[in-house]
């Protein structure tokens, strides 16, 4: 016998998953996980049990924006867009792919452009913004591939505009395999300049019609 939905547990959960979006809008946390404790910490919830999956704080997100930030929403997520799509053409020659909030769609105005990118070594990446003169710095980041393993890879920081670039260094051959997506556990969707373009013209096209 399957058991019984608790009305009052799907309540609160969804609640919670609304705090979280909201959080993550409103302060600009990108960490599914944090933002899940504040709100837990928010509307004092303490068992684990009805805590959302983060795909249902992903969607509550989205509703977020289109209910409390319709008017600035799209214009937000099309500056940033745009943004990543000038930082992409600035560093071509290593394949850039997109990923993340600004990809899915979900990212506020506090929003970091993350991109992955593909090279002998984050070298070669910062003698390329050397030789542009923007400054920079490296630092590393951890990405998940399954459960139980992590990669660490360098990650080279600049600014683009007034936004604050991640740029993920990844072997060549990384190309081939996604690291695992925080929201759902599936390879991470990247997306390629082409692509990134599409959209936009595709938002040009709503925004007209």
């Amino acid at each position: 016998m399957s058991k019984r939905s608790n009305p009052r547990a799907e309540q609160l959960r969804r609640a919670l998953a609304q705090e979280a979006a909201r959080i993550m809008s409103e302060q600009g946390i990108d960490d599914y996980g944090l933002a899940k404790r504040k709100a837990a910490e928010r509307l004092g919830a303490t068992d684990i049990a009805v805590l959302p999956k983060n795909t249902e704080i992903e969607a509550a997100l989205a509703t977020h924006h289109r209910l409390f930030e319709s008017q600035t929403h799209s214009s937000t997520l099309n500056g940033l867009r745009e943004t990543a799509l000038q930082a992409m053409r600035l560093l071509d020659r290593f394949e850039p792919r997109l990923v993340g909030p600004v990809l899915s769609g979900t990212a506020s105005a506090h929003s970091e452009i993350t991109l992955h990118l593909f090279a002998d070594g984050s070298e070669s990446v910062a003698l390329h913004l050397m030789d542009r003169g923007i400054p920079h710095r490296i630092g590393e980041r951890r990405m998940r591939y399954e459960p139980d393993r992590l990669v660490s890879y360098p990650v080279v920081q600049f600014v683009a505009g007034d936004k604050e670039i991640d740029a993920i260094v990844f072997p060549v051959n990384g190309i081939r395999q996604s690291p695992s997506s925080p929201v759902d556990g599936r390879p991470m969707r990247r997306a390629d300049a082409a692509e990134l373009e599409s959209l936009l013209a595709a938002e040009e096209h709503d925004a007209l019609y």
